[in-house]
């Protein structure tokens, strides 16, 4: 079966309430994340970025240092230290103002059998994948209150919907994303603080194509998704920029999915 082609469109939408916003992702580094800290940063928005992979942010910040007009601002965090997680978004509010935006997009999708699963691996994967969401949307909405609103979006997937086989601890952090996010939004709507997830399909990240996307998972992937493509991390990104942006005011408490068209 050959590769249908990359859909590359070459018009996008600006959002003007995006710019000089402080918006802060988590797991910016790499893959959905680094393409969401680049489109944000060239809406003009103020970026700050968490990660592990100094690397891969470093270069990410030098690349965009010459596209933005507000460079992104990087800080190394362990996310699955609460302490150190919510210090760090103190100072990243100190530094650059109260974050408007939270992408809550960090996680760990490594393969795992489902007789292998310890309470120390269940711990760990959901202290990578469910709970700091919630410890960095609890950080970020007394300042998002005082300014007069804000979106948090929070980065689910339809791995549990299919469900995924090997990834039952991933899977259960998943899903559980979508109820925290409806329980987050009706907690802080009356602040006017927008709580939305969105779940994406297959998306061609690097890590993606380096360690799973086989001809053979290629060939099975195009059978059940309607757009016979692959989807792209920006492709999420330009979801999540709308989400954040002004433009969606009225959406809270929904879960966006985004996997051409397999579920």
């Amino acid at each position: 079966m050959s590769t249908p082609p990359i859909y590359t469109p070459t018009i996008y939408a600006t959002y003007p309430s995006l710019a000089n916003q402080v918006v802060l992702v988590t797991g910016g580094a790499s893959g959905i994340g680094a393409a969401t800290v680049e489109e944000f940063a060239l809406q003009g928005a103020r970026v700050a970025f968490l990660d592990l992979a100094d690397k891969a942010a470093l270069a990410l910040i030098d690349d965009l240092s010459q596209r933005c007009q507000h460079p992104p601002i990087y800080h190394h965090c362990d996310l699955t230290d609460i302490d150190g997680l919510q210090s760090t978004i103190a100072a990243i509010t100190e530094q650059l103002g109260t974050p408007r935006v939270l992408i809550n997009n960090a996680a760990n999708d490594d393969r795992h059998r489902f007789e292998d699963v310890t309470a120390a691996s269940w711990d760990a994967g959901m202290a990578a994948n469910l709970r700091h969401q919630f410890f960095a949307a609890q950080a970020v909405a007394p300042g998002m209150k005082a300014a007069g609103g804000g979106s948090i979006i929070n980065m689910s997937s339809i791995s549990w919907m299919i469900p995924t086989p090997h990834l039952s601890v991933y899977v259960t952090a998943k899903a559980a994303i979508v109820g925290m996010t409806r329980s987050m939004a009706k907690d802080l709507g009356l602040a006017n603080i927008r709580v939305n997830a969105v779940l994406p399909g297959a998306v061609l990240t690097e890590k993606q194509q380096r360690l799973y996307m086989s001809a053979d998972y290629e060939q099975k992937l195009f059978e059940v998704q309607f757009l016979k493509r692959h989807i792209l991390p920006v492709e999420v990104s330009r979801l999540l920029l709308f989400l954040a942006a002004d433009d969606s005011s009225a959406i809270t408490s929904q879960n966006y999915i985004i996997d051409a068209g397999w579920m």
